[in-house]
Order: structure tokens, then sequence, then C-alpha cells
């Protein structure tokens, strides 16, 4: 595994723990279709969860809020749509959710979680 996949996997698991203490039954994660991932897909009260995860090690790069550009927004926005199309969730709100994911070299990461990011 490379350590950019490590750090990826290490920050779903702490968003997915994040989500679930929030209320948020986790429905999948990594789902996959010809047009791209969602990392993970979660049902809030009735509204079907798409979220983003970024996970960041260190503040050379930016913020993992800053990582998300218009295209990858698009592409969430259509994901969401197909997933929740192929899943049989046809009338069900959809949101798009962005978690970001900032390791400390201490204690616990820092999340930032952005309801209805776009």
């Amino acid at each position: 595994m490379r350590v950019k996949d490590g750090v990826g996997a290490y920050g779903e698991e702490v968003a997915v723990r994040h989500l679930e203490q929030q209320g948020m039954e986790i429905l999948c994660r990594n789902w996959r279709c010809a047009e791209g991932e969602i990392d993970i897909v979660a049902l809030d009260g009735q509204t079907v969860v798409v979220c983003e995860v970024k996970t960041r090690s260190g503040t050379g790069y930016g913020s993992g809020l800053e990582a998300v550009t218009w295209e990858k927004r698009s592409r969430l926005r259509r994901l969401a749509l197909t997933w929740r199309e192929a899943n049989g969730r046809h009338n069900a709100p959809v949101r798009v959710d962005v978690v970001a994911v900032h390791r400390q070299r201490r204690g616990a990461p820092h999340i930032e979680h952005v309801r209805g990011a776009f």
C-alpha cells in the first residue's frame, strides 16, 4: 500500500466514526461506477449524504477543504444522483458534505465537516 493510500484510509476511518457520532447511518464506502468514486454514502434522517473525505498530514498543500475543485464538485453531484438511482432511493433528498481530516503529531485529528458544502 502506498503511503498516500494509507493516509486516505486513515482519514476515511476517522470520517466514518465522526459521521456515526453525528447520528448518521453509513450505507456504503468507496462506491464506484464508470464516472468515479464516492468515499462515503450515509443517511442523515431521510437525506442521502454523499461525503468526500480529504486527509492531510500537514499544511504544505493547503486545507483538505481547498482540495475539492470545481471539477470534483460537479462529479460528486453527478455521482450522488447516480448512486441514488442505482440504489432505489429515487425521491430521497441528496446532500454533498466534505470532511477534512487533519492529522496531528499528537492527539486526536482535527476534523472539519462542512454539511451541504455545494
